[in-house]
């Protein structure tokens, strides 16, 4: 019995062992549970993770970082759907509509859906991200002309076009220090770097990376800046150096659409994947930004 005991215990050790080892990619949730629209997953200050269009297209899906199991929080209103998820300094949830044209908010006690910003200039908003005031900066791609646009919503609810001459923008995010703005385009498959000032203005606009083949979707920066890019239809994380030196590439699913980091230590990345419609996690070394 005792070694019977033993063995199991080893094994155990071993299973255990190997869910942390840095960069092997796992199934979080079963194929299928999502739409093929599986977008823009994130977590709320109590550590409760949202993705868009769990089952079919226009809910939130509340799911299980550890078992994978989801509900639907909620379903958006007028055929809505949501991309991206971010949460604002009061909790909110705030969902980029790219149907109606919208930002939306959640409040997330009620759970009842408002229109925190629309505007008539938006192409569709795709991704955004948020910083420590309050301020939103947005995605907003024209697939059909191959264009988008970068828009910066304030906590009021105002928009402020920052670029109008971009290729098909698509992922967004902040350094860790906040001070500079990462832009992917997708068909162009440039990352561009802008330097954002105290109002939220951005300029000093560079070629950050470029790569020969496939696209790009969602990207978040780890605690030490770098970045984190799905490189849409190769199937792969593309881990780039704030020099922009890419140094690691990862995953199993072909068309991975977004990420966020996360875990008890903020060192498990959790991607979505529209060919599998599902979810797959992996761990790090670093922790996300702000974790």
């Amino acid at each position: 019995m005792k070694c019977l005991q033993t063995v199991l215990l080893c094994l155990s050790t071993i299973a255990t062992f190997g869910q942390n080892v840095p960069y092997i990619s796992r199934d979080l949730t079963k194929e299928n549970q999502f739409s093929t629209n599986i977008e823009g997953p994130n977590f709320d200050s109590r550590g409760r993770l949202y993705v868009v269009n769990f089952k079919h297209d226009g809910t939130v899906g509340l799911i299980s970082p550890v078992t994978g199991r989801g509900t639907v929080f909620v379903t958006l209103p007028d055929s809505s759907i949501a991309n991206s998820i971010v949460f604002d300094r009061a909790g909110n949830m705030l969902l980029a509509d790219f149907i109606g044209h919208n930002i939306l908010k959640v409040n997330m006690k009620t759970r009842e859906i408002t229109v925190f910003c629309h505007s008539d200039q938006f192409n569709q908003p795709n991704d955004f991200c948020i910083n420590a005031k309050g301020q939103l900066f947005a995605s907003d791609p024209n697939w059909k002309l191959g264009t988008g646009q970068i828009w910066r919503i304030d906590p009021n609810g105002a928009p402020t076009l920052l670029d109008g001459n971009m290729g098909t923008t698509n992922g967004i995010c902040l350094s860790p220090d906040e001070k500079t703005l990462y832009v992917n385009e997708s068909v162009q498959r440039k990352i561009w770097k802008f330097d954002i000032d105290d109002a939220g203005n951005i300029s000093n606009k560079r070629l950050f990376a470029e790569f020969p083949d496939f696209g790009f979707d969602g990207m978040k920066t780890d605690r030490d800046g770098n970045l984190y890019v799905t490189r849409y239809g190769k199937g792969t994380i593309a881990m780039i150096t704030p020099e922009g030196e890419v140094y690691r590439e990862i995953l199993k699913g072909k068309s991975c659409s977004n990420l966020v980091f996360g875990g008890h230590d903020g060192r498990t990345v959790y991607v979505t994947l529209q060919d599998r419609k599902c979810m797959e996690y992996f761990r790090t070394e670093i922790p996300g930004k702000g974790l």
